[in-house]
Parts: structure tokens; sequence; C-alpha cells
């Protein structure tokens, strides 16, 4: 994976979970990493104990359906590292878990704000500085729940259908021009949102087993293989990381 070494990445929702794990990784694979989040402390202590490890990576407190708090993040990333040149989207939400007719409609429109807008900032204001450096890789997290509706689900699901189709937009209009982007679909991953899904009771998804979660370091291996030439023939597709034949080639056992 040293096609990450010296590269600067810029990470959202990382102060926890998939986020998290992700910079973890992605700091041992030499990146330089512009670590997002709401939370500046958890962001900022994840930036020092990378730092403390020999690792490069700042904490940017950022709210990531605000595009002028998306502006100033990438603005640092550039004055820092320069251009970016792989984005993950990781931040996401999935509140609020409730039937259609009871949803709260800031609270419906919040996932939208996120989950959507969140990722259109991101590549927005990452896109025009990627392709003035040549190019560069965007990931963003989906879900299988873009595709199967899930009970009490409608804002994420919905969200999620839209960030997969987004992907497939980008892809057409940018990968000329050496816009490497695609979709990662994880499953269901051992992180805080189970929690809340499997104390909702709500749909099967919240009956899963715990053990039967993946771990999000897991998701992190797959991001950096979905950010090297190895990936390339899935460029513009959605990867599920639920398929066995990836799991073997990526080592996940």
């Amino acid at each position: 994976m040293s096609h990450l070494r010296n590269k600067t990445v810029i990470i959202t929702g990382a102060s926890r979970g998939i986020g998290a794990a992700t910079a973890t990784h992605f700091a041992k694979l030499g990146a330089r990493l512009v670590l997002s989040a709401r939370s500046k402390d958890k962001i900022n202590a994840l930036a020092r104990d990378i730092r403390k490890n020999g690792g490069d990576a700042i904490g940017v407190p950022c709210d990531i359906s605000n595009l002028l708090d998306v502006q100033s993040m990438v603005q640092t990333c550039t004055e820092t590292y320069g251009a970016p040149d792989v984005l993950i989207n990781n931040a996401g939400m999935l509140d609020p878990v409730e039937r259609i007719e009871h949803a709260d409609s800031a609270a419906w429109e919040r996932v939208i704000d996120v989950n959507i807008k969140g990722v259109f900032y991101a590549v927005r204001e990452c896109l025009p500085l990627m392709k003035s450096n040549g190019g560069g890789t965007v990931i963003s997290l989906g879900s299988g729940a873009a595709t199967s509706a899930l009970e009490g689900w409608s804002a994420y699901c919905t969200s999620k259908a839209a960030v997969h189709h987004f992907h497939a937009c980008l892809h057409l209009e940018e990968f000329r021009n050496n816009i490497r982007s695609h979709v990662l679909s994880p499953g269901t991953v051992a992180t805080n949102m189970q929690i809340v899904i499997r104390d909702s009771g709500v749909n099967p998804v919240s009956q899963i087993p715990w053990d039967d979660h993946i771990p999000p370091e897991w998701v992190a291996i797959c991001l950096a293989w979905m950010a090297s030439p190895d990936a390339d023939a899935h460029l513009g597709e959605v990867v599920s990381l639920r398929d066995p034949e990836l799991r073997v080639l990526l080592g996940l056992q």
C-alpha cells in the first residue's frame, strides 16, 4: 500500500468508528491526514495520537452539512499539505429511526443534510483542486440500505441511495480527468451505530448478533485498497465488503 505514502487524505467523520480506524490505518501507510468531525476534542486527540506514533495528521472541526465549514476545512488542508489526493466521505448519521408517519421533519432533514449535502459539499470543494493536481480519488461510504428498504430507516435509505447515484454521476463526468470515484458498501460494522440500531429493536438489522458485525479495521483495509490502482476495475461501482471473494483478496478472514 505504498501508494498512500505522502499522499494527502481527507477523512470526514473521523472522530470514531470507521473514520478513526481508517485514520489509524492510513497513518501507518504513510498518508498525511486531515481529520474532520464536529467534535474538536476527539479529532484533535486522535491526530495527537497519530503524531506520537510517527504519523502526520491534523484535526479540523467541521460540520460537514455546513458549506462554509467544508470550505474552511479544505482550505486548511491545502495550506497545510497541499491539494487533497484522496477524499473519504465517511461522515453520516442514521437517526431518526421512526416510521414515516411519526418521523420528526427536522431530524429527517438533518440526515439529508449530513449524508447527501455533506458528500456533495466535500466533493465540490475538493474536485477542482484534485483536477488541477492531476487527479485524485473520491470514496464515499454507502450501504445496502441504498437498495433494500428497511422499516424505520426512510431517511437513511433515501440518503444512501442518493450517495450511490451521485457517485455514478461523478464517475461519468470526471473519470476522463483522472478522478477515481467509487462507493464502499461495508455491510454491518461493529460501531456505535450498530448499538443504536440494536437498541431500537426496529427491522431485522437490529436482530443481527454482535459477533456477525465486521470490525471497522476491515473497512479501513478495504478503503486503502480502493484508493489504489488495484481497484481500478471497480471505478464507478459500489464495492461490497460482504463479497466473500473480496474478503479473501484482502486477507480478511
